[in-house]
């Protein structure tokens, strides 16, 4: 008897200890600047959204927090760096769709498990994906412009982002769901396919980032591909609206490698949930020159957001047989 009260008094001397020190740590972190692992060339909507959180997160961690940029392999390159690096809180990682899911569902080789290596703090928002036509193409509406994919069959191209995207996703299952042939281009960005579609070289682009041609009369949107209508272009229609089921998001949240200490986890969320949830955050990131739907999901509910969107493109891209090697 005397044995086993030793050793429960042991034990509770040590989670005592270990309570002390993980309010200590929760206290002093951080102690050093921040970098911010964004796995994108710089310029992209996102990271101007994401400059806007490091400004008020090094504010209330009273520490500064820098964007450091990353990319290749469509986003994965930045996400493994994140991955395999200090488990210690001060390597925070954006992470986008592309990067964690569906996107790796598509990799035959990835150098990480988009779940297991990480502890998924917040999800900041989504980017709804416009389709884009030129402002004197046939196509009025997004009724006329299937009708000429269907009246085509493989003549009309299009271009997103690149295989993996939300974009590319979005059309793949538009094919999918109304039997369409279209030509994917790849390109490495909007910039690129922006440029050949006011060039006559494609026919349609799915993107985020089409606000200032929109304004400009350059381009027409026809459909956005959120679950609702954006508040940029309500009287434009979804892609559901037309082809029920056809929906597709970015996202972009803030992660960190597994294994960081609870205490800075929790205190990270807290921080970031209680930024997104300010009116004037929400206005910022809402405008149509970020174009981000705000939605401060917490570390659990980011999980389930991750967990759904698995589930939701898992037969999608088997359907469509897509892989990235």
């Amino acid at each position: 008897m005397k044995m086993t009260t030793t050793l429960l008094l042991k034990l509770l001397a040590c989670l005592t200890t270990l309570s002390v020190l993980e309010g200590s740590l929760a206290q002093t972190y951080p102690t050093q600047p921040i970098k911010l692992v964004m796995p994108f060339v710089p310029g992209t909507a996102a990271e101007n959204a994401l400059r806007m959180l490091a400004e008020k997160l090094g504010s209330a961690l009273k520490q500064s927090v820098v964007i450091e940029n990353r990319p290749g392999a469509g986003s994965t390159l930045g996400t493994e760096f994140v991955a395999k690096g200090a488990a210690d809180g001060y390597t925070l990682l954006a992470t986008f769709n592309s990067s964690i899911a569906p996107g790796t569902l598509m990799y035959s080789k990835i150098g990480y498990d988009p779940v297991k290596d990480f502890h998924h703090i917040a999800l900041l928002g989504v980017y709804p994906q416009y389709l884009i036509v030129r402002a004197d193409y046939p196509a009025k509406t997004i009724q006329e412009f299937l009708a000429i994919v269907k009246d085509k069959p493989g003549t009309v191209n299009y271009a997103s982002a690149g295989v993996g995207t939300s974009g590319y996703l979005a059309a793949e299952l538009l094919k999918q769901t109304m039997n369409l042939q279209m030509t994917h281009i790849p390109y490495k960005g909007p910039s690129p396919a922006l440029t050949d579609l006011l060039g006559g070289r494609l026919d349609m682009v799915l993107t985020a980032s089409a606000s200032e041609l929109v304004k400009a009369g350059k381009v027409r949107v026809l459909a956005v591909t959120s679950e609702r209508r954006s508040s940029s272009f309500p009287d434009i229609p979804t892609l559901e609206e037309v082809a029920p089921g056809v929906k597709a998001v970015s996202w972009v949240g803030i992660s960190v490698a597994a294994n960081t200490p609870r205490p800075i986890t929790t205190k990270l969320e807290k921080e970031i949930i209680a930024i997104l949830s300010t009116p004037e955050m929400y206005t910022k990131l809402s405008d149509p020159s970020i174009g981000l739907t705000p939605m401060a999901l917490g570390s659990d509910k980011f999980v389930e957001f991750i967990n759904k969107e698995i589930s939701f493109w898992t037969p999608v891209i088997k359907a469509g047989n897509i892989k990235i090697d």
